[in-house]
């Protein structure tokens, strides 16, 4: 029986927007997360080999918004299964810590932990 399901990439669809960190425009969502990268779902394809420049801001039940500013180079871009939607996948150049606590809390949120056993 598992003790804890450990899982290596989530799935986050359509509602972690994802921004241009130049120009604040929204490029997307999150797709999925690992530590040394991440997909992004886009109406756009986007250009692979160029280096970008996200913004992750997200949300906060309690104070401001938390805001993670990544710098990523795009590996790969695809059309996804959804019409008029795009996969790209992102290599981080560096990881900041902001982004592992986002990435623990999402493996909390979805991983899937026994009941306790009743005596």
């Amino acid at each position: 029986m598992y003790k804890k399901r450990r899982i290596e990439r989530h799935q986050l669809p359509c509602f972690l927007r994802v921004f241009n960190g130049v120009n604040d425009r929204p490029i997307g969502f999150l797709g999925n997360v690992s530590e040394n990268g991440l997909m992004l779902i886009s109406h756009l394809p986007l250009m692979v080999g160029a280096d970008f420049e996200l913004h992750l801001k997200i949300p906060s039940d309690e104070g401001p918004q938390q805001n993670i500013k990544l710098k990523a180079n795009c590996l790969w871009c695809h059309e996804d299964v959804t019409p008029m939607h795009f996969d790209a996948g992102f290599r981080l150049h560096w990881t900041p810590p902001e982004y592992l606590q986002l990435i623990s809390a999402l493996q909390q949120y979805f991983s899937f932990y026994p009941l306790p056993e009743s005596a």
